[in-house]
């Protein structure tokens, strides 16, 4: 059986199995998964919430290819986190899979899908920031919008037809602990180990191959711009750094990893980890999203103001009342609610 990965599929138990069919793994890493994905659904729930506020709102009255990217990554990463808390129970059970059987199989399937879906929209994402500075001619020509909306379904559909051989596989029955998506036979690994390498080849090596190009060559032209303000230039730095950190750090391990079995003919003991580190992408995204949106920053500063309002009222409240304006200009909140909830600004490189 074919996994959401390109890897092999199956619920199994050890116990069931005879000595030299299956390859030796190493034990669970209970401590680094419980942190890796609590720290992901900790910080990334919120922040990908609020991105996907903001996005919609800005879809919905004028959308922009880049937004309708954003909002596809933001929705990828919340149906990455809707799942993760059966990962959490899966690390409590020191890897073993105690929940129902049907779910195994579709927390499989999104989870992966997810994971190849963000690699296609974060490199889409950096092939707009470039065509932005490249040919400003060409990216303010019509009929962008909808093709971009075609190219995100175009990225759901491949990162989806990646995965879905998962779910029509039949789970193995067993009395025994069961594991799902960890232990793999000789024979499955002689499967499995060349769709791998095709995953590795197609779905990371050549976006990241993309994603560098574009942004090497994005951070070049705009500092060859005399009008640009330094802030603005070390934001898009920032963008292209953060987007090239997320391939590095959460997809490069896991998919060389890939490579390894190939050569190896066997799964690397590091692999678990490997994988783990691909969880932090759902929290790193908003990173990407601030960079990117002045919505976002927009969005995040009245919520953090917020905050902080109903943290320390008193001080707020001493702060206006020493601040004097005429009675004229304070809006009301009527008027205050319509200018927060209006903000807008134009992105920016």
């Amino acid at each position: 059986m074919v996994r959401s990965d390109g890897s092999t599929y199956f619920v199994t138990t050890m116990v069931a199995t005879t000595a030299g069919n299956w390859t030796n793994e190493p034990c669970y890493p209970i401590g680094f998964a419980q942190f890796a994905y609590i720290t992901t659904f900790v910080i990334g729930m919120p922040a990908n919430i609020l991105a996907f506020y903001t996005f919609c709102r800005k879809v919905h009255r004028k959308p922009t290819p880049i937004d309708i990217l954003l909002l596809n990554l933001t929705i990828s990463d919340l149906i990455f986190l809707i799942f993760l808390p059966l990962k959490m129970k899966e690390a409590a059970d020191n890897g073993k899979w105690i929940l129902p059987r049907f779910l195994c199989p579709i927390t499989g399937f999104l989870f992966y899908s997810t994971i190849y879906n963000s690699t296609l929209l974060l490199t889409a994402v950096s092939v707009e920031r470039y065509l932005s500075v490249a040919c400003p001619v060409r990216f303010t020509a019509p009929g962008r919008v909808v093709k971009t909306q075609v190219a995100c379904v175009i990225f759901w559909i491949t990162s989806f037809a990646n995965c879905s051989i998962v779910l029509q596989m039949e789970l193995s029955k067993s009395p025994d602990d069961i594991f799902c998506y960890d232990k793999f036979s000789k024979k499955q690994l002689i499967i499995l180990n060349p769709v791998r390498l095709e995953l590795f080849v197609i779905l990371f090596c050549v976006p990241f191959l993309i994603c560098t190009f574009c942004y090497v060559n994005f951070i070049r032209i705009l500092s060859q711009i005399p009008n640009i303000t330094r802030h603005r230039r070390m934001r898009a730095i920032g963008l292209a750094i953060g987007t090239l950190v997320v391939f590095t750090l959460c997809f490069g391990p896991y998919n060389v990893s890939h490579l390894f079995g190939m050569i190896d003919g066997k799964v690397p003991c590091w692999r678990k980890y490997a994988l783990l580190l691909t969880t932090f992408n759902a929290c790193l995204d908003p990173i990407i999203f601030y960079l990117s949106s002045s919505a976002v920053r927009s969005r995040l500063s009245i919520c953090l103001k917020k905050i902080k309002v109903q943290l320390n009222p008193k001080a707020t409240s001493a702060q206006t009342a020493n601040t004097p304006e005429p009675m004229d200009s304070i809006p009301s909140s009527s008027q205050r609610f319509c200018v927060s909830n209006t903000l807008d600004i134009k992105d920016t490189c």
